[in-house]
Order: structure tokens, then C-alpha cells, then sequence
């Protein structure tokens, strides 16, 4: 409203700092978490108590029966040993049911639970080796006794755990209880020493301290701790079993057993056992009902208790939560209209945050972005909340329209930097074309010589204007059509390197690679490749090893350079594994554009690259070719006769003479459109020619075979063994002229020498060889029929 006055935003926010929310809030809440926390104890000491009891006294009841027995058998080996085994399997059983006891979380529970719970488990532990000793007679009676006695205490020390609890009430009644359990136990002491005492028919003065020490304990414990704190209905219970006929008959005996030891009279032990048996069973088992009728109360109070505790804790909760809601209704009236306006500018950042984002991303997808359609101007007041709206609006509208302009600069200059990149290459195109010509048509050692270095420079020239391609965003023209052999692909790949004599190629089995793979293959190659010997020392050898794997066909690339940190490491294969949005204008001074051109090649293909460090203290990239993307071996070429293949073994390049080019035996489907049919050329090698060839291929004679005009083995391989080497096409001199223009040489007309300094094979030789083959190729007479290999047609206008 127009006339409403507005408080200050200070004077606001001093009232809600005076309202006593807070404090009341703390003060509720304090509160709460007492209550919730003896509460939680309170049910979680309940829930321990009523879940060990019935086992921890079925486990007590079956040990107090297998003491006695043990002491009976020890006393007489010859007895019938039935019951004991028949017990020893109840006592198992208990055993087996208390050991998950030790598992409990006990962390809200009786202090000292837990490790009366391990202590038990622990002595229980040793029960099958006391058995076995008892059984083998090697454990006496007092051994025996003592074990039990140990293992019973153990059981009476979870009753005394369970006793000590936070309800004051359920710790009284608990205290009884475990009062109780050390009657009966003192009980079972008197009962298994003169169980060992009967067939000796006295009892010697050992003995007799153990039982005058239990009828103490026992007349302590009933008399002061236990009629005193029982309740109503358990003191009738009591005064009943203290009046049975079972019950004096026992304490009769006991009387009558500590006079007669005093007179030193042993007649009396054999005359009681009978009645001592019968009262001892019928006593025990009274107060075994004495103790389930207290636990009951027991358990009963603790549920009672818990009960109380929780009704408690909800209704104080409740209050306090009343109290703070009427608190916040008397300043709500000061704080609504704050509120909405302090969530309206809070929703304008918010959208500011969600909608640039989405924004910076569209515009990375090459999407069109209006700033007034995604940022409108929008309406606000004139106080301090209606100035902040409108700083948050202009801001949304700067951020929006500056991304927008940097994103259009960006996507400008990628296009540029595309359009130049791609003229180059036509440029380069036409260069190898050019150099293809002069190759043909020049055959002089030294000429051929610098044509190849220029070829050599011009197919690295192309490769660094595909990172320009790659790197603005767009992806190489180079296709094949067919596959093509891994070998081939590593040689093409070094031959775009510059310090390729360094490079040796070793690769197991015959993989061919996907043609949709094989041109970013061999740019990923290359830039793995120009790395390792740029970044290691001259003459140390850069090793390359390919061969097939479960997923795919690894290749290692590793050389003996100076390596890298651990962080780098690790950074270079996060790179790899999610390769970013690279920004060219930021990353002028990068030395890693080649890693950023092998991540994304290798994202496009799923290929992995992985950096690691070398045993030589350089760099090992292994490059993992999915099984995708590796294709079988065509069958023209699988069901060809066995001939000495380029790649069977692995070709070694050594460091003297190296190919310069070995891209040449790939060929581009873009690159070679004239391309008619899957021919293979023989591969171009500096110093290394192919043997000469001029004339046409004479008739097979004896010593020529069908199919000797078979390609050669790629040129800086070094030949694998054959048993019948193909020969190569051979030069006939003056085979071109007519038969009347042939002049005979004289016999005595010295070869032609080659000058100093002159390779060991002319490179005239390559030149014919090259016409020759064309020839072939159209009379339809080449490849050979031996010919293992029906890749793609390379040509010299394919440069890698």
C-alpha cells in the first residue's frame, strides 16, 4: 500500500534479534534431547535385559547340571556316563544360542554388558577342551571344578551387568535377581563337591571348607539381600519354599554334614545321599520359580518404566513446541511482508544461478540466445530491497550478454580458424600431389633424396593443421573404406614423425584395424609418437609394441625421456578419461595441445589412452583399441597362401635408415577419388628402393615363378624369412624400343657406377616400379595372386 510505512531494514532485523525465539527454541530443544536420550537408553537396556536373560539362565541352569555330573564321572570312571552326555548336548545347545549374545550393539546398554557378554563366550570357548581332557583323564576333580565354576561366575557376571541400569527401580528388582542366581549357585557348589565326595564316603578338609564357605554365602544372601528387597508377592513365594518340607530337610542335612565333620564322624555321608538328592533337586527348582516370578516384575517395571518416560518426553516436546509456535506468531506480523520480500530477491538469485548455467550451455551446444527473452527487465520498488532487485536484474542481464558475446567470439573464431585450417590442407593436397609428380618423374638419387624430405615435412605439415581442425572443433576428412592392417597404420603414423628414424615398430599377430578407426588411430599415434621423441634424447630409441588383448588390441608407446611428476601423470590421464571444452584463446601458451587432440579423438572412437611411467625413467602411453573397432582379417587376404606378410613378427625399424613416409601404403577415401579397385603399391623408401623396373614383365620362365610381381614387404622392415622369395619385375635394358632401334652392348662395357655419396639403391628404380605397377594395375594384373593384403589403395597423394 501507498501509504503503509516501511521499517528500515535495520530497525527489522533488531526486533527479530530481540525476540526471544531463540532461547526458547534452545532451551525446548535441550530439553528434548535429555529426555530422547534416557529415554533411548531406558527401552534400549529394557530390550538387552529381556533379550540375554532367558539365555544367559538356560546357559547357567545347563552348566550347574554338567558341573555336578563331570564330578560324579571323575569320582567314578566305571559309572554310567549317560546322563552327562545327555546334558553336555543341552549345555551345547544354550552355548550355541548365547554366543550371538556378544554381537549386541550394547552401546546405549548396562555398563559393563559387553564384556561380561565376551567373557562369557570367551570361557564357554574352552568348553569342548575341557570335555576332552575329562574324557581322557587327564583333568582331576578339583581342574573340573574349578572350569565350571569359572564359566558359571562368568554367566552370574551378565546377571550383575544387567543389573546396573538407569531406572532406578528396574536396578533394585535386577539386584535381586542376580542375588538370587548366587544362592542357587552356592547351591550347585555344595551339590558337585560332595557329588565327588560320595563314592569316597567322607569328605576330606578341603571339601569341607567349600561347603561351609557356600552355606554362608547362601545364608548371607537370603537373610540381608534378598527376603529384605523382595516385593509382596514374592515374599509369600519366599516364606512358602522356606517353610517346604524340601527346604528344612536340606538345611537339616547341612547341619547335620558340619556337625559331623566337626566330630570327625565320616559314617554320616554315605546315610544322607539319598535324602540330600531329593531335598537339593526339589529346593533348587522352588527357587527356580521364585526367580521367573521376580523377573516377571522385573520386566514388568522396566516396560512400565520406558512406558512413563516416552509419554514424557511427547508431552514435553508438544509444550515446548506450542511455546515456540505462539512466539512465532506474535512476530510474525513484523516479519511477513520481510520475509516475502527477502524470498522474492532471494528467487531472483537463485534464478540468476540456475539460469546462467543453462544459458553458458546452450550456447556451448552452438544454440542462438536472446538476453531480453532469457532476462527480462523487470519491476521493483524504490526501497533498499527494490535497489538490490534491480542490481540482481542488471547483473543477470550483463552475465547473459557478456556469455553470449565471448560464446560468439569463440564460435568466430573456431569457424575461422576451421576455414583456414581447411584451406591449408587443400594447399597441402596439392603439394603432395605435386611432389607425387616429381617423384615419378624424376629418378636422380639426390633429387628423389630432398623430394622425400619435403614429402616427409608436408605430411607433418598436414597433421598439425588437423589439430587446428581438432581443435576448433571440427574432425579430420580422412576416411577409409576398407580395413587396414595394424602394422601399416603404426608405420603411417611414424612416418608423420619428425625424428622417425628413432622409432622401432614391433607388433604380434596380424590385427587389422575398423576403417571408420584407422585415420584418428594414426593421428593418436603420431602425437603419442612426435611426444616420445621430442621429449627424450637423441639417439636413445622410442619402442613401439602392439599386440591383441582380451578387449581390444593394446599398443605401447615408450621411450626413455626424463618422464614425469606423479601429479602430472595424473592429471594427463583425468585429461584422457574426460577430455573438456577447450577454449583456443586461453590455451595459447598450453604445451599439452597435443594431449587435448588425443583426448578427443580417443573420446570419439571410446578408445583408452593411459600415461604411466616408463622402468627406463621416461613415458609408457598404452593405447587400448576397443574389439569394436578392430576388424577381422578380409577374406581375400585370410584365404590367400601364406606368404612372408609385412607384419608377421613384428617389424623392427632400425635407426639407420627408417622410412621416411609410411603413410603411403594407407589410403584416404576423400584423398584418392580416381581410387577403382583394393590395390596395394609397393612403399616408397629413401635409400631403399624396390628392384629396378623398366620393361614390361617377361614370360615365367624357369627361373621366374607366377607371381612375381607380388608387392614387396613394407620398406624399412627388414625382410622375414622365406622359403621361396618372391622376385620382383626386373629391368630389361632397351626392352621399351622396337627390335630394330636395339643395339647390342659391347661385352666388354663396364656397369654403370653409382656416384659417391649415392644411396645404395637409386631412387630411378622407385620411379619405374611405380609405372610399372601402374600398368599392371590397368590390365587388371595387379595385385598378384599371392598377395596377403587387399587394404584400401594407398597412393602418394595420402599423406597420414
Amino acid at each position: 500500500m501507498a501509504g503503509e510505512r516501511r521499517l528500515p531494514l535495520r530497525t527489522v532485523l533488531l526486533v527479530l534479534l530481540l525476540v526471544p525465539s531463540v532461547a526458547l527454541v534452545s532451551l525446548w530443544g535441550v530439553s528434548t534431547y535429555q529426555l530422547g536420550t534416557e529415554y533411548r537408553k531406558q527401552s534400549a537396556q529394557h530390550d538387552l535385559t529381556t533379550t540375554v536373560v532367558p539365555f544367559d539362565a538356560a546357559l547357567f541352569n545347563a552348566l550347574q547340571q554338567e558341573r555336578r555330573l563331570t564330578q560324579e564321572a571323575l569320582a567314578s570312571p566305571r559309572a554310567s556316563r549317560a546322563a552327562l552326555t545327555r546334558q553336555r548336548t543341552v549345555t551345547d545347545r544354550a552355548v550355541r544360542a548365547f554366543e550371538p549374545l556378544a554381537s549386541l550393539d550394547t552401546s546405549d546398554g548396562q555398563q559393563g554388558l559387553a564384556a561380561a557378554l565376551s567373557r562369557t563366550v570367551e570361557v564357554t570357548g574352552r568348553l569342548s577342551q575341557e570335555r576332552r581332557a575329562v574324557d581322557a583323564g587327564t583333568s582331576d576333580e578339583d581342574r573340573a571344578y574349578t572350569y565350571y565354576t569359572e564359566a558359571i561366575d562368568a554367566g552370574i557376571n551378565v546377571f550383575a551387568a544387567l543389573s546396573r541400569g538407569v531406572n532406578g527401580e528396574v536396578t533394585g528388582l535386577s539386584q535381586v535377581l542376580f542375588d538370587l542366581n548366587g544362592v542357587v549357585d552356592m547351591i550347585g557348589r555344595e551339590d558337585a563337591v560332595l557329588a565327588r565326595d560320595w563314592p569316597l564316603g567322607r569328605m576330606p578338609a578341603g571339601d569341607f571348607d567349600l561347603i561351609a564357605d557356600a552355606v554362608g554365602t547362601q545364608e548371607y544372601l537370603l537373610e540381608s539381600r534378598v527376603a529384605p528387597n523382595l516385593t509382596p508377592e514374592g515374599s509369600r513365594l519366599y516364606a512358602a519354599i522356606t517353610e517346604s518340607k524340601a527346604w528344612k530337610d536340606r538345611v537339616a542335612l547341612q547341619e547335620r554334614l558340619v556337625a559331623a565333620k566337626a566330630d570327625g564322624d565320616d559314617r554320616v555321608l554315605p546315610q544322607i545321599r539319598t535324602e540330600w538328592r531329593t531335598a537339593t533337586d526339589a529346593s533348587v527348582a522352588q527357587l527356580g520359580k521364585l526367580i521367573v516370578v521376580h523377573s516377571k516384575v522385573s520386566d514388568t517395571a522396566g516396560a512400565d518404566g520406558v512406558e512413563r518416560l516416552r509419554l514424557y518426553l511427547f508431552a514435553t516436546a508438544a509444550l515446548g513446541l506450542v511455546a515456540i509456535t505462539l512466539v512465532v506468531l506474535v512476530s510474525w506480523r513484523l516479519t511477513n511482508r520481510l520475509r516475502r520480500r527477502v524470498t522474492a530477491v532471494r528467487d531472483q538469485a537463485q534464478d540468476l544461478g540456475q539460469r546462467l548455467p543453462q544459458v553458458v550451455a546452450r550456447l556451448e551446444r552452438g544454440e542462438d540466445v536472446d538476453v531480453d527473452a532469457e532476462v527480462p527487465v523487470l519491476p521493483s520498488a524504490s526501497d533498499e530491497f527494490g535497489q538490490l532487485s534491480r542490481a540482481l536484474n542488471q547483473a543477470s542481464r550483463s552475465a547473459v550478454h557478456t556469455a553470449v558475446r565471448q560464446a560468439e567470439q569463440h564460435r568466430g573464431f573456431e569457424r575461422l580458424l576451421q576455414r583456414i585450417a581447411r584451406r591449408t590442407q587443400l594447399l597441402i593436397g596439392l603439394q603432395l600431389k605435386k611432389l607425387d609428380e616429381l617423384e615419378r618423374r624424376h629418378e636422380d638419387p639426390q633429387v628423389l633424396e630432398g623430394l622425400f624430405d619435403l614429402d616427409h615435412l608436408t605430411a607433418r605439415l598436414r597433421r598439425y593443421e588437423e589439430n587446428l581442425v581438432i581443435l576448433g572443433g571440427g574432425q579430420p576428412r580422412r576416411r577409409w573404406r576398407k580395413p587396414v592392417p595394424l602394422l601399416d597404420v603404426l608405420r603411417s603414423a611414424q612416418g608423420e614423425v619428425q625424428d622417425y628414424r628413432r622409432i622401432e615398430i614391433d607388433v604380434e599377430g596380424r590385427p587389422w584395424i575398423s576403417e571408420r578407426a584407422v585415420g584418428p588411430l594414426i593421428h593418436i599415434l603420431a602425437e603419442l609418437m612426435e611426444n616420445a621423441t621430442a621429449f627424450s634424447k637423441p639417439p636413445t630409441p622410442v619402442e613401439i609394441k602392439a599386440a591383441p588383448v582380451s578387449r581390444g588390441v593394446a599398443v605401447e608407446i615408450e621411450d626413455r625421456g626424463l618422464g614425469m611428476e606423479a601429479a602430472q601423470y595424473e592429471a594427463a590421464n583425468a585429461l584422457m578419461q574426460a577430455p573438456p571444452q577447450l577454449d583456443v584463446m586461453t590455451r595459447a601458451d598450453d604445451v599439452r595441445l597435443g594431449l587435448y587432440v588425443v583426448a578427443r579423438l580417443a573420446a570419439s572412437l571410446g578408445l583408452q589412452v593411459e600415461l604411466r611411467p616408463s622402468a627406463f625413467g621416461g613415458t609408457r602411453a598404452i593405447v587400448l583399441v576397443p574389439q569394436d573397432l578392430v576388424a577381422e582379417r578380409p577374406r581375400s587376404v585370410a584365404d590367400a597362401p601364406d606368404g612372408p606378410p609385412s607384419d608377421d613378427v613384428g617389424a623392427s625399424f632400425p635407426a639407420p635408415a627408417p622410412a621416411p613416409r609410411q603413410d603411403a601404403v594407407l589410403r584416404a577415401a576423400d584423398d584418392v577419388p580416381h581410387a577403382s579397385a583394393p590395390e596395394e603399391l609397393p612403399v616408397r623408401s629413401r635409400g631403399r628402393a624396390m628392384a629396378d623396373v623398366t620393361a614390361p614383365v617377361p614370360a615365367p620362365g624357369p627361373e621366374t615363378a607366377p607371381g612375381a610381381e607380388a608387392a614387396p614387404e613394407a620398406e624399412s622392415a627388414p625382410p622375414a624369412p622365406q622359403s621361396e622369395p618372391t622376385p620382383l619385375p626386373r629391368r630389361t635394358r632397351q626392352a621399351s624400343l622396337m627390335a630394330e632401334l636395339r643395339t647390342p652392348a659391347p661385352p666388354d662395357t663396364p656397369a654403370p657406377q653409382a656416384p659417391p655419396g649415392a644411396p645404395a639403391r637409386s631412387g630411378a628404380t622407385i620411379a619405374a616400379f611405380q609405372r610399372q605397377s601402374r600398368r599392371n594395375r590397368a590390365d587388371g594384373t595387379w595385385p598378384p595372386a599371392p598377395s596377403t593384403d587387399q587394404s584400401e589403395p594407398p597412393t602418394t597423394e595420402d599423406r597420414g
